[in-house]
């Protein structure tokens, strides 16, 4: 079993920053993939930034290349999001998200089995 945390939410304006940070704990060394997905109120629950454990390798949606970072400090057990220059439409839940199965990591939410409780960002315009 995995539990994960979030933290760093909050309320900025467009074009400010957020990071948010996702602590892992439990059997952590099971995991192939962790990952962060929002979902927004009508919305479904969408990928945004995805890091496999083993090598690093990362993928982002469209939406938020060259915008958004996701990195990992393996010593803590912490997943990161650094989100810059900020946009409305990235007002969310975010949500973290771990998978033991490597060939799922880049499917729809249904396929993670792990989750954190969500952390809001707000952008303002």
């Amino acid at each position: 079993q995995v539990q994960l945390v979030e933290s760093g939410g909050g309320s900025v304006q467009t074009g400010g920053s957020l990071k948010l940070s996702c602590s892992a704990y439990g059997y952590t060394s099971s995991l192939a993939c962790m990952g962060w997905f929002r979902q927004a109120p009508g919305k479904e629950r969408e990928q945004v930034a995805v890091l496999y454990t083993g090598g690093g390798k990362t993928y982002y949606a469209d939406s938020v290349k060259g915008r958004f970072t996701i990195s990992r400090d393996n010593a803590k057990n912490t997943l990161y999001l650094q989100m810059n220059s900020l946009k409305p439409e990235d007002t969310a839940m975010y949500y973290c998200a771990a998978s033991p199965i490597g060939r799922w990591c880049l499917l729809a939410a249904a396929h993670y089995n792990y989750w954190g409780q969500g952390t809001q960002v707000t952008v303002s315009s």
